[in-house]
């Protein structure tokens, strides 16, 4: 078999000889010098044939390598037969004759090699004797025993919904993505509760769940707050006319405290005209406004009617919030600034405690705090649903809570030994928090608290991958990212996959080189 620079080698000598030949007719002469022509045009041909073998060959080899890297397996046999289960998998049948080797697996303690040979017919090359060119790719990995803490903070808005030119929405290439991850994640480990997940769906709001409603961290006061400074005139009462539209208030009356909050939004079937007798005022939710970010939010009472015994056809009202109890577990952002910190709530202070509210643009699957049980964690992420608007803050803030060991989550107590990780995916501009945006428009002071939501992470030693998907300001998330080298920006929904794979690589602490 003869390499390169043999090929180029050999046709240089003829073509040297040609040009001392004189003798031969034309013919002969022409003839001849078709062959160095012929040979250096299919060396360049059949050398890119190999080269892109070759790439696919490589290909495989990672996926095998990083199967058997984060595998519990020690027996170099049923480390092979992983190897090969996954080379197998991942070689892109190329249609050009291309033969390999199986994958050889060698242990070494915790470092393992693997390498494939194979080769591919020539075309033109055969010309000149060479029928084949020998192609070999070759893998080193040195496993180690890490502890792992990470977060997942994945976008749930609306947007996640719409697909890619392949027909694939990004809500369903997500939840494969983070399922594949999670299994990477669960092999890493050698024992129970080295590496805990935690899964964090974000929109405009963060969805704990309601097991915390009776704890003293949550500040209620924005919850249990009426409409201000719209309270019903005194002319108002049971018969009466809804006072309040939707253009000049941003909310109409709705039937009930409970029920029927969303008729401003979604049909106004289920709004009232009139006050029932029982003289309930209820405001359902308030229409988006890009200056106080009360896109979807509704209110969680009702203002009573109570005849003036003094003043005939007059009411007084007062306004009567529902029971905590009727709390979906929603959250929005903490007071500036610690909207961008993991602060540890203090009872009675408002400024560090966690705002609950009820809105329609908060993800209906809970958070789930770390766990090495990894079948929750798969099911948390078949619930994902996409709804809502944009709030990449709310959501790193949440994951970056996950990772600290006091309330409202407390993770279990550091370990020195343990690496926190925090990986980030959205698809779309930040739209919306608390303080700005109308859940449509893109706002730069949404982007300001996430940047600085993103410096107080990484100055506490907080690992973060970004992943922006198909849409959005490159920027926010390629900053936020602790490298450029942890920052991914994806053109098609099944790259998240992808991405993925990538990140669960640098996580398992692999060291791939060829």
């Amino acid at each position: 078999m003869m390499g390169y620079r043999e090929l180029t080698a050999k046709a240089g000598h003829w073509s040297k000889r040609f040009l001392r030949e004189k003798s031969g007719s034309t013919a002969i002469i022409f003839a001849l010098s078709l062959i160095p022509l012929v040979g250096a045009c299919g060396c360049g041909i059949d050398l890119a044939r190999g080269m892109m073998v070759k790439a696919r060959l490589a290909g495989a080899l990672d996926a095998a390598a990083l199967a058997v890297g984060t595998t519990k397996l020690s027996d170099t046999g049923k480390l092979q037969s992983l190897a090969q289960q996954y080379f197998d998998a991942n070689f892109t049948v190329d249609g050009l004759g291309t033969t390999h080797t199986p994958v050889a697996v060698k242990v070494d303690g915790d470092h393992i090699s693997l390498s494939v040979t194979g080769s591919v017919p020539t075309t033109l090359l055969s010309i000149l004797g060479v029928t084949t060119l020998d192609l070999g790719v070759h893998n080193e990995i040195s496993r180690a025993v890490t502890k792992l803490r990470v977060s997942l903070v994945l976008d749930n808005t609306g947007s996640m919904a719409q697909t890619d030119a392949t027909g694939t929405s990004k809500i369903a290439a997500l939840k494969t993505a983070t399922h594949q991850l999670l299994k990477q994640l669960e092999n890493i480990a050698i024992n129970p509760g080295d590496v805990r997940v935690s899964i964090v769906p974000f929109s405009l709001d963060v969805n704990t769940g309601t097991a915390n409603v009776n704890t003293n961290w949550i500040d209620w006061k924005d919850w249990e707050a009426s409409p201000t400074p719209n309270a019903p005139s005194p002319n108002v009462g049971p018969g009466s006319p809804c006072p309040y539209t939707n253009a000049s208030d941003g909310y109409k009356c709705a039937g009930s405290a409970t029920n029927d909050r969303n008729c401003n939004l979604n049909s106004n079937n289920t709004c009232v005209a009139v006050i029932p007798g029982s003289g309930d005022i209820c405001p359902s939710a308030h229409k988006a406004d890009a200056n106080n970010g009360r896109g979807a939010h509704f209110y969680n009472g009702c203002w009573n009617s109570v005849p003036d015994p003094n003043k005939p056809g007059t009411w007084s009202h007062k306004w009567v919030s529902n029971d905590h109890s009727t709390w979906k577990g929603c959250f929005m952002d903490r007071a500036q600034d610690n909207d961008a910190t993991n602060a540890t709530p203090v009872a009675g202070d408002s400024q560090s405690m966690f705002p609950a509210e009820n809105n329609d643009y908060c993800p209906p699957v809970a958070l789930n705090a770390l766990s090495f049980d990894f079948a929750t964690l798969d099911g948390k992420v078949d619930q994902m649903l996409p709804n809502g608007s944009t709030n990449q803050t709310i959501g790193l803030a949440w994951g970056w809570q996950a990772l600290t060991s006091t309330n409202p989550l407390n993770a279990p107590a550091q370990d020195p030994t343990v690496q926190n990780v925090i990986v980030l995916l959205s698809d779309g501009l930040n739209t919306q928090n608390r303080f700005a945006g109308d859940g449509s428009n893109a706002s730069s002071a949404v982007d300001k608290r996430m940047a600085l939501a993103c410096t107080n992470a990484k100055d506490a030693k907080i690992r973060i991958y970004t992943v922006l998907v198909m849409a959005g300001n490159s920027d926010v998330l390629r900053n936020c990212a602790t490298d450029t080298q942890k920052y991914f920006e994806l053109t098609t929904a099944g790259q998240i996959v992808t991405a993925f794979n990538s990140i669960a690589i640098e996580l398992a602490n692999l060291h791939l080189s060829r």
